[in-house]
């Protein structure tokens, strides 16, 4: 999420590594350009002219793209030339040149040292991502490509560039007749999002194979949100991180679907997520019809919610996603009009589909999603041969 990903998880960089882009050569080049030029013109000049002071720029700037060893050469080089400077002017001697030349020393010192934190501080960063690279790998397991007769694509924008983790999940579990999925949206901040989306995640691993239907399985989804007394103690350590009285809110909007292998349909409960939208024959439409239950852990005894049923036959896709995907606005404050967006997809398969649709998505919004998106398409496959 350290850039934006494409998918939940990808291959970190090495802890350590510094990633130094193409552009510091030439950089580089210009600084020593800047110290040769300063150098020439400051021999040249006038007697009343002394542009010595100009090489301080030399090491200053080189420490804002290059490491303490480069940056203390270039800082040498400058002292360098302003000690050349001074034996062809004058003398090293001379009390101007002698101030300048101790200037250039302290400033060179100075940038070296600020290289070295700005240095360190770029390997813990790299550090934490490659944790939260790890983190996520455990927690938003990646989807796999096929389960029974489906095909199945995911992808996951993050809202910051140096975020891998948030609130957004999905999973698929393999059942003896079918497949089910769950893609859901944990609403809060920080770690408590990222602590309900695991609890979440954990209960569908565990229970969606074995429960006997989705009613029954998205009661174990509300009941790992938590009980009155579990939500409590959550909320007052929230609210005692955050140094408030008020324990913040957080729960889980979630859609639930049950697809049979042998039977053209798919059944699904939504816990107050936004409708799945279904591409048939080249033709897309939202199924509008999904009627809404409370999200996941906003009511204390809830109702067991009956799922609706609709057809979903061989060459049909189905398409998920969070709210993060609606909501986002462009540059006007205007919605992203995924349905719209989705009937002109040139290409209707589970890849290409997230693909083109999550580019167009961070084109759509100039690459500042405001929440983390998520995207699920799933195909049932038509009959082999």
């Amino acid at each position: 999420m350290i850039g934006r990903d494409a998918t939940p998880v990808g291959t970190p960089p090495a802890p350590g590594y510094s990633p130094r882009s193409a552009g510091n050569a030439l950089l580089l080049g210009a600084v020593f350009a800047l110290i040769a030029l300063v150098t020439v013109v400051d021999v040249l000049s006038p007697p009343e002219v002394h542009l010595g002071p100009f090489l301080v720029a030399a090491p200053a700037v080189t420490s804002s793209f290059a490491g303490p060893r480069l940056t203390g050469l270039v800082g040498a080089v400058a002292v360098l030339a302003q000690a050349a400077v001074a034996i062809a002017r004058t003398s090293l001697t001379d009390l101007n040149h002698t101030y300048q030349l101790i200037a250039l020393v302290l400033i060179s010192a100075l940038a070296t040292f600020f290289s070295h934190l700005r240095e360190w501080e770029e390997r813990r960063m790299t550090q934490l991502r490659h944790i939260a690279h790890t983190a996520q790998s455990v927690v938003l397991r990646p989807l796999p490509e096929r389960a029974g007769p489906l095909a199945i694509a995911s992808l996951y924008l993050a809202a910051q560039e140096q975020a891998h983790i948030g609130g957004d999940l999905y999973a698929v579990a393999r059942t003896a007749s079918g497949t089910r999925l769950l893609i859901g949206d944990a609403k809060g901040k920080g770690l408590d999002a990222v602590s309900e989306a695991a609890l979440v995640l954990g209960a569908f691993r565990v229970t969606a194979s074995r429960a006997r239907d989705l009613p029954e399985l998205v009661a174990h989804l509300d009941a790992a949100v938590g009980s009155a007394e579990e939500g409590a103690g959550r909320g007052a350590e929230s609210a005692a991180r955050a140094g408030t009285d008020t324990p913040a809110e957080v729960f889980v909007t979630a859609l639930v679907v049950s697809v049979p292998d042998d039977e053209p349909v798919i059944h699904v409960i939504s816990c107050g997520h936004p409708p799945p939208l279904l591409v048939r024959r080249g033709r897309a439409l939202a199924l509008d019809s999904v009627e809404p239950t409370l999200p996941l852990g906003l009511d204390p005894s809830p109702p067991q919610p009956a799922p609706q049923t609709f057809p979903f036959a061989c060459g049909d896709v189905l398409l998920l996603y969070t709210d993060g995907v609606v909501e986002a606005r462009d540059s006007a404050r205007s919605f992203y009009p995924l349905l719209v967006r989705l009937r002109a997809c040139p290409d209707h398969a589970p890849h290409a589909l997230v693909r083109h649709l999550g580019t167009d998505l961070e084109h759509f919004v100039d690459e500042q999603l405001d929440d983390d998106a998520a995207l699920v398409a799933v195909r049932r496959q038509l009959p082999q041969g």
